[in-house]
């Protein structure tokens, strides 16, 4: 299967890095921007040492970041995702520190660290967890076992179990939680009535393995990643058109790792995201489909790309163990 057997370190970063304060097992650096350099040589002691002078030229800064790049340090393995919270204060990351896989879903509080809750209802490894936008604490999990499984932060086990013929490698809410969206190595999407408890409809275009789901900031639409090497957006709206892959984005890469790069929406809607095995982060324009942006930096698969719920800045994680903040226009 595509998911190594692991289960997560957890870590979790104060992103208003204007705080200048020191975090546990965090190292924080910042990539400057080319600027004017003067150097003078001076000597001391038998050495020449060089005084490095940078001018303030460069581009205005769009956002409140401590540089206009940041790198964040503290894992020790691949970092498979990452999170802002919602305020944007705070980032989570996990990745594969440690080499256990106990089957399970766990609940944190993103201010203490402290676990709120360990979900056991999974009887293979878990690919995917999402929270529910409104409504009830609910929290959807789909893995190896072929099961989606609902949870209520009050009860101990599943309240629901969405049987799947094939294994689940990503899943999501939809706007109102009624509905859950999942993909898997069946290559579709599948939407799921919470209401009855049973497959609403399924949505066909990928050729490979759904690998990252992510829905809009107005619920209408669904992005997806697959190994077909496309993002795609569905109109999950109701009543709408049976053919419901509306656009298709092309120019990330998936490789033999089969690693389950995920994909995101911007707060605005107007820019979509995706992990990529060839080292660079991508960013689309969701009305022309061009590539806005492809960043270096990485040495190591992307496999999830995030942006900033409130200001232009992305972050990205990956199997080189480092995380960037950076920000755009």
């Amino acid at each position: 299967m595509v998911t190594p057997e692991i289960s997560f370190n957890i870590f979790v970063f104060n992103s208003s890095v204007m705080e200048k304060r020191k975090l546990d097992q965090l190292s924080i650096s910042s990539v400057p921007q080319k600027k004017q350099k003067l150097e003078i040589a001076s000597y001391n002691e038998g050495k020449t040492s060089t005084i490095a002078i940078h001018s303030q030229i460069g581009p205005d800064r769009t956002s409140g970041l401590m540089a206009p790049i940041m790198q964040l340090l503290g894992h020790q393995g691949d970092i498979l995702c990452g999170k802002f919270h919602p305020n944007g204060e705070m980032i989570a990351t996990a990745g594969m520190d440690k080499q256990i896989s106990d089957k399970t879903v766990m609940c944190w509080d993103t201010y203490t660290g402290n676990r709120i809750k360990k979900f056991k209802g999974h009887t293979s490894f878990v690919n995917s967890v999402h929270c529910a936008r409104r409504g009830p604490s609910m929290i959807v999990s789909g893995g190896d076992d072929c099961t989606i499984l609902l949870w209520d932060q009050r009860k101990k086990r599943p309240v629901t179990t969405l049987q799947n013929t094939f294994q689940v490698t990503a899943v999501t809410f939809n706007d109102t939680a009624e509905q859950v969206i999942s993909g898997g190595i069946d290559n579709e999407l599948k939407v799921w009535d919470l209401r009855k408890n049973g497959l609403l409809y399924k949505m066909r275009g990928h050729n490979d393995s759904v690998t990252g789901l992510s829905l809009s900031p107005d619920g209408s639409y669904i992005l997806s990643n697959a190994m077909d090497n496309t993002l795609r957006i569905w109109d999950v709206r109701p009543f709408a058109p049976q053919e419901r892959c509306v656009k298709i984005f092309q120019g990330h890469q998936h490789n033999f790792e089969q690693i389950l790069l995920r994909c995101a929406w911007s707060f605005d809607g107007r820019k979509v995201t995706g992990g990529s095995s060839d080292r660079f982060v991508y960013i689309w324009d969701t009305t022309s489909r061009h590539i806005l942006y492809k960043l270096p930096g990485h040495n190591g698969s992307v496999n999830s790309v995030e942006f900033h719920p409130k200001e232009p800045i992305v972050m990205s994680v990956s199997n080189d163990k480092l995380v960037y903040l950076g920000e755009i226009q």
